[in-house]
């Protein structure tokens, strides 16, 4: 189940919620128990990453994913 990142409003604190797609909108409490927060956005798959993306050729998408 993907994990998804929320901030309170109220305390400003950030907390993971994991939960099956179909729940990604719905409202989540923070653990204090504030009920003002917000979904962040987060960019999936790019963590550990550094640096420009490799150069296309071959492989099965072309070599950006690094399979070639």
């Amino acid at each position: 189940m993907p994990t998804y990142e929320f901030r309170c409003r109220a305390c400003g604190s950030t907390f993971d919620v994991v939960r099956p797609m179909a729940d990604a909108s719905a409202p989540a409490p923070c653990p204090a128990g504030h009920d003002d927060t917000v979904k962040l956005l987060t960019t999936v798959g790019l963590a550990g990453r550094s640096g420009a993306a490799p150069a296309g050729g071959g492989g099965c998408c072309g070599g950006g994913c690094g399979c070639g």
